[in-house]
């Protein structure tokens, strides 16, 4: 049976320190629910989820180099390495000369990784936990996320 949500007004008026842990502690569990749906049907695709990502931020109308990369997931030279020759072996991704300085390799989504690029954005944009919810509270949802997000963390996250 749902719990009723806790409100701040009228009598009983609980603690707004409560209220907002137990807030956060349900958005982490639906970030870890979707996070678990996300990371199986990625998994279903034969892909790992750090190579799901990276693919994802790969943009197939724009070759990329290989640091250009790693800043946009903000992670070590290193590990970009290892995740483009996953995406490499996979035929999702060929490296090749950058024109504008041959010493450079960019990274260049093929004909197989743009199709699989989207999959993984249909993957990303499920929204079957969400089913639930009138339109209305899906945009009420949507607002508060926003408002949220934004005041903490206004970076893209690959959504």
């Amino acid at each position: 049976m749902p719990r009723p949500p806790v409100t701040l007004a009228g009598p009983g008026r609980a603690d707004r320190s409560r209220v907002a842990g137990d807030t956060v502690r349900r958005i982490m569990h639906v970030a870890g629910a979707l996070r678990y749906h996300q990371d199986t049907e990625i998994a279903a695709l034969g892909l790992t989820p750090a190579v799901a990502r990276a693919l994802y931020e790969l943009d197939p109308d724009r070759p990329l180099l290989a640091r250009e990369l790693a800043e946009q997931l903000r992670c070590d030279r290193s590990n970009v390495t290892a995740l483009v020759d996953k995406l490499e072996r996979a035929g999702l991704v060929e490296r090749r000369a950058d024109p504008a300085d041959r010493r450079q390799r960019t990274l260049v989504v093929t004909e197989a990784g743009r199709r699989m690029r989207d999959r993984v954005h249909e993957v990303l944009s499920d929204s079957r936990l969400l089913a639930g919810l009138s339109t209305e509270e899906l945009t009420v949802l949507g607002e508060l996320a926003w408002k949220v997000s934004d005041g903490g963390c206004p970076e893209r996250f690959g959504a």
